[in-house]
């Protein structure tokens, strides 16, 4: 995994790179002492590819993906001894002694085991099963310095024109809201850690912005969750939920609830490609401006592309938003549709691009007597960045990011560019 792989809350990883060592050397005897048990499952070309990934899971350190995958084997191979003893070794280790000792007792009774079989079964029960693990942590952090040309996401134009006709009005903005440019720092910092051997992981999250000047639109966010991955059948499954709190100007903006599933169904794609299917609901509270309080539902395809050069994904999602009261426009339903990748650009830099578009249309006119058009706006966002690695889990990115927001309605459209330096640090 490239260093600029944004953080995966979900990849369970080994802390001690010897206890992994030791593992693998035990993993690869017990490969080679059962391939006379598994001639009948190695004639199957399916099978035997599927356990060819299991190799290389364990060969990770994928203990999680490696253990699904395995019973998956077993239910779909039954004849297949090595599966059957690969999985209660690899169970014995992660600390579940009991379904060990199951699948040690299935193994004898569905297979005639050779001598070497059995005395590897015989050392594994004198060694006992291991505590599972104790949680892994994963921590990332960035820390940078930018430009931004449109701070507040003042408007392009500063008039506003209402009326029609004799009755046509052409009012004037006020400075305010007008574009302000600034400097600025930012900060960010990612945790997770597994809460068990089940796929179970916290995160929390915490990102700072501070502007030199326009300290009105400083901004600060701190978000908590939880992700839970499973699955059903040849399904893999994630679900997570979040609970975020967003701070302006030092006071209390916004508070947001986030409950989201992922699907990833079991097609027979190209090699490198996959496709995710998600749905989700997000409630979003103001407290000091309730009327804009809202529920908005998405539904979203992923289709992720990967090679060890590059990686892609695009991405196409429907969203309605509810108004909770009295919202200026009402409900409003949107799409958004993107693309995104990285690849190789020289040694070991990687540069990425990225676009995506946001549309969204209300359902009744903005400020009926003022405003009586129905809001509907179209947000394109472009962005590159080159990520240069400069030691051991350290990297600057460089990033610039376009937006260009049009709509009907000429006091919401706005042009902001941003340059963006980022020292970049992991210890995973």
């Amino acid at each position: 995994m490239h260093f600029f792989t944004r953080l995966n809350v979900t990849e369970i990883t080994f802390r001690s790179l010897l206890r992994r060592q030791l593992w693998l050397s035990l993993c690869c005897a017990v490969l080679t002492l059962s391939l006379a048990v598994t001639a009948r499952a190695q004639d199957d070309t399916a099978g035997a590819a599927v356990y060819q990934e299991t190799v290389r899971l364990i060969a990770n350190g994928q203990q999680m993906e490696a253990s699904d995958a395995l019973r998956r084997i077993v239910r779909d191979y039954p004849e297949h001894a090595g599966a059957w003893l690969d999985l209660a070794i690899l169970r014995c280790k992660m600390g579940y002694a009991e379904e060990a000792e199951r699948l040690f007792a299935e193994l004898a009774v569905r297979f005639e085991l050779p001598p070497a079989i059995q005395e590897v079964i015989a050392r594994q029960h004198v060694q006992g099963c291991s505590a599972p693990p104790p949680p892994a942590g994963r921590l990332s952090m960035t820390l940078g310095r930018g430009y931004d040309s449109n701070v507040n996401l003042g408007a392009i134009t500063p008039f506003l024109t209402i009326g029609s006709g004799s009755s046509l009005i052409e009012l004037q903005l006020l400075p305010e809201y007008l574009p302000k440019r600034d400097n600025f720092t930012v900060f960010s910092a990612d945790y997770a850690r597994d809460l068990n051997a089940d796929g179970t992981t916290g995160v929390a999250q915490l990102q700072v912005r501070k502007n030199d000047v326009q300290s009105q639109y400083d901004a600060a966010l701190v978000a908590v969750g939880v992700e839970q991955r499973w699955h059903a059948g040849d399904w893999r499954l994630r679900g997570a939920a979040n609970l975020a709190v967003l701070s302006l100007g030092g006071a209390l903006y916004q508070q947001l609830g986030h409950l989201n599933l992922l699907v990833s169904p079991p097609l027979h794609l190209p090699e490198g490609m996959r496709l995710d299917l998600s749905g989700g609901v997000t409630r979003i509270a103001y407290p000091t401006q309730p009327d804009y309080d809202a529920t908005v539902r998405e539904m979203r395809g992923l289709l992720n592309y990967k090679t060890e050069q590059v990686q892609v994904q695009m991405t196409a999602a429907y969203y309605f938003d509810r108004a909770l009261s009295v919202r200026p426009g009402g409900d409003r339903h949107g799409w958004s549709t993107g693309i995104q990748g990285n690849s190789r650009v020289v040694g070991d830099v990687f540069g990425e691009l990225g676009w995506n578009r946001l549309t969204w249309r209300s359902e009744s006119a903005y400020s009926p007597g003022l405003i009586d058009q129905a809001r509907y706006q179209i947000t394109d966002v472009f962005r590159a960045a080159l990520i240069i690695p400069v030691a051991a889990h350290q990297a600057v990115s460089i990033e610039l990011r376009q937006v260009r927001d049009r709509e009907n309605i000429s006091i919401f459209q706005y042009d902001d560019r941003q340059v963006l330096v980022n020292w970049l640090w992991r210890d995973f």
